[in-house]
């Protein structure tokens, strides 16, 4: 009788014990289906889902072709989150502007020998999703540059539409936060890929260089490339109203005509007739070199090879007027 009092005993005391876990181990579960599902979100579409391999002391992660991270230049500028950069900008004596074409296509091997060659300070300042006059014009304000030369790409460069970065930065009260926190990301991402290289994807990345501006780019294998070709075509309401937006532009730059250089990157389809047309009305020329054979990663940004080679050819067109200006007192 007491063994089967104390058996009845034990088992309400178990089931009392069991009762007891059953939350704690539902909240457990829970807990772990949120969490790898916040990792798996995080791997597959924030900024694990891209490469790690273009960190160095001096350079930052740019972009990440991920929904969940995207853009983070156009808040590292515009909120200082990159302190340095601000300083290069400031002091750099040739400063090139634009968009993500003239930077992929400068961001070479033959754009630092040139500049090594003759000691001369310069930042590529173009940006992603068509950088044009309404933020870029505003960073030179914010900045004020002492450049001697300024390179612009001109490709819907003075044109005052704002992509969704530039409509986020300049009007979302929340948008320093939310880079402040992609900011962040960087560190942890930086670290657990070195260690760790398996957690990380292979999207396309686009790294930075606070020193020069310079992009460095991995991932490239997700597109497919075709043939730079050109469209001499002209839209004469775009070249009149870009033309009257760019006299402005230029009239607030502190250097004289002849050392603003009017260029534009080759791409899939470049709008050369819109282009020329643009800077005649402005009473310059467009400086593009002409070569055969050029190609694009993705059918907008040229491939390693033809980057150098063109801007090996522009170097070459514009380096005498470069140097004129910046050997000017």
């Amino acid at each position: 009788m007491d063994t089967e009092l104390a058996a009845r005993k034990n088992v309400s005391g178990n089931r009392r014990a069991f009762s007891g876990l059953r939350p704690a181990l539902y909240i457990s579960i829970v807990l772990g289906v949120v969490l790898a599902a916040y990792a798996y979100k995080l791997r597959t579409e924030g900024i694990f889902a891209c490469l790690a391999d273009g960190y160095t002391s001096d350079r930052y992660l740019a972009y990440c072709h991920a929904g969940g991270y995207g853009d983070y230049e156009h808040g590292a500028f515009w909120f200082g989150l990159e302190p340095p950069t601000r300083d290069s900008v400031a002091n750099a004596e040739v400063l090139f502007i634009g968009s993500s074409r003239l930077q992929i296509a400068l961001s070479t091997v033959a754009t630092t020998e040139w500049f090594s060659s003759d000691p001369v300070r310069y930042f590529l300042m173009g940006f992603g999703y068509t950088g044009n006059v309404v933020f870029e014009g505003e960073l030179l304000r914010k900045f004020k540059p002492h450049a001697k030369v300024y390179v612009i790409n001109v490709e819907q460069f003075f044109d005052r539409r704002e992509s969704q970065p530039v409509r986020t930065v300049m009007r979302d009260s929340s948008a320093r936060n939310h880079y402040e926190v992609k900011r962040i990301w960087q560190l942890v991402h930086e670290s657990t890929c070195k260690r760790f290289p398996a957690l990380c994807g292979k999207r396309y990345t686009i790294f930075r260089s606070r020193e020069t501006g310079a992009y460095h780019l991995s991932g490239l294998g997700e597109f497919e490339g075709r043939p730079v070709s050109y469209d001499r075509t002209i839209d004469r309401a775009a070249a009149e109203n870009e033309a009257a937006i760019g006299r402005g532009f230029l009239s607030e730059l502190s250097v004289k005509p002849d050392c603003v250089i009017l260029t534009m990157a080759p791409s899939g389809g470049t709008e050369l007739g819109t282009a020329n047309a643009i800077a005649s009305a402005l009473g310059m020329t467009l400086l593009i070199p002409k070569i055969d054979g050029l190609q694009t990663f993705d059918g907008s940004h040229l491939n390693r090879t033809s980057a150098e080679r063109w801007s090996d050819a522009f170097f070459k067109a514009a380096g005498p007027q470069i140097r004129r200006c910046v050997n000017k007192p």
